[in-house]
């Protein structure tokens, strides 16, 4: 162990130190690195999909459940997607060097704020091989070195993905060592490195409730963390009934294994009776189980696919075909719920009602807060930000998708000419 731990050090350091090569580079340095780590990717995608077919392989014998099955796997049209939020990536604002906000003191000091890298981040992640591609490109582009720990289930991907990236960086100013992919599952070498502080700035956890906990209790290095969503839409009694029921169901069906995929629907009572049976008889076709409080159960009873909720349905975040349904009296116990329930990724009102829609993004305090939307784009590509490193749901230095600007730092700049304090 003693030889793996010098090890560790030893590229930790190394990626350490390409991260302040890194930072100096020029927005077109790394824009071009990035496009020549695009193109490789794609043009290596049928080795890459064959070593994801061996992770699936191994994942089915070792009996992975379905949702995470899904997050596993790629195909030709998922990895076009990748690929594509890569070069998005290319297209936006660099914001290192930014400055956020300049002023001049009356001593005549010139006074700055201007972004900066972080430094190095390490990412921990599960059965989701995307995240390696996302992460390295968001990394390169705000200036930082990235310290990669994929999960077990998913190695053989992710050794295919890091060898082509590794190998299209060696002809751009980018250093491959500031990339480190740790292929090694054993969990102390984890646990070391999360205790060094001295080179890594960030830790980024992402997966369960589990690996965030772990995180949280072990790591002396700052943790985000997120993607974990229990996501709420409240039916108002204003709503437009058949725009409401497009939009649950896009929130639900479109992708349900994710983070941002609907778990809650919260009902207006004065409208229960006629929008809930015409809902679940909507989204049954869909494969769509139901959880149902006591009020909306009983009027739910004689139809196929629907469950009385019991305690603790409501605390899920389902990642399947399953969706929770609960009548409230309004606004307040519709807000109260959420708060109660939610863990503050993203929750939304559909409304016709300008009060309640403003009431209830003043009183929702998650990250994501929707009017007259589905929860699914809470998303680094589906707002506009290209691949994103992760979903925030913390308050601290960032919250919800986590792409470029919210991988710096800022540092204050004061120019004077031979300035001394009196």
């Amino acid at each position: 162990m003693k030889v793996i731990m010098e090890n560790l050090s030893k590229k930790l350091s190394e990626v350490q130190a390409a991260s302040k090569i890194l930072a100096l580079l020029s927005t077109q340095e790394k824009n071009d690195a990035i496009k020549q780590m695009a193109d490789s990717l794609w043009e290596q995608k049928g080795v890459i999909l064959q070593e994801n077919q061996k992770d699936i392989d191994n994942a089915k014998t070792a009996g992975m459940q379905p949702a995470m099955l899904d997050r596993l796997t790629l195909d030709d049209c998922r990895w076009k997607m990748v690929v594509e939020d890569l070069l998005k990536v290319i297209l936006l604002p660099d914001p290192v060097g930014a400055v956020i906000e300049n002023f001049t003191l009356p001593n005549g000091l010139e006074v700055s704020r201007q972004r900066v890298p972080l430094g190095v981040l390490a990412v921990i992640y599960e059965a989701r091989p995307n995240v390696t591609v996302d992460v390295v490109g968001l990394a390169i582009k705000s200036g930082n070195g990235v310290v990669l720990r994929g999960g077990k289930e998913t190695l053989q991907t992710n050794k295919a993905i890091i060898k082509v990236i590794e190998e299209a960086l060696v002809n751009t100013p980018v250093p491959p060592r500031a990339i480190f992919f740790i292929d090694d599952p054993d969990r102390d070498l984890l646990m070391q490195l999360m205790k060094r502080y001295d080179l890594i700035d960030m830790l980024i956890p992402r997966g369960g409730a589990g690996l965030h906990q772990f995180c949280k209790e072990n790591s002396m290095i700052p943790v985000i963390t997120g993607g974990i969503g229990i996501c709420h839409l409240f039916v108002d009694e204003s709503a437009d009934l058949g725009k409401a029921s497009d939009v649950i169901r896009n929130a639900k069906i479109q992708r349900p294994t994710v983070c941002n995929a609907l778990d809650t629907v919260l009902v207006h009572k004065s409208i229960a009776r006629k929008f809930i049976p015409a809902l679940v008889d909507k989204l049954k076709g869909d494969g769509v189980v139901f959880y149902a409080d006591t009020e909306a159960y009983g009027m739910l009873d004689k139809m196929t696919g629907v469950h009385e909720a019991v305690e603790g349905d409501f605390d899920k975040e389902w990642l399947s075909l399953s969706l929770g349904i609960k009548i409230v009296s309004g606004l307040e116990e519709a807000v109260q719920h959420i708060q109660i329930h939610s863990t503050g990724h993203s929750d939304g009102i559909l409304s016709e009602d300008k009060c309640n829609i403003d009431q209830f993004v003043k009183q929702v305090d998650s990250a994501a807060v929707y009017v007259n939307a589905s929860t699914r784009f809470t998303d680094g590509s589906a707002l506009g930000m290209g691949a994103e490193i992760a979903i925030s749901t913390q308050k601290l230095h960032a919250r919800g998708p986590m792409a470029l600007v919210e991988l710096t730092t800022y540092k204050w700049v004061i120019r004077g000419d031979y300035h001394t304090r009196k």
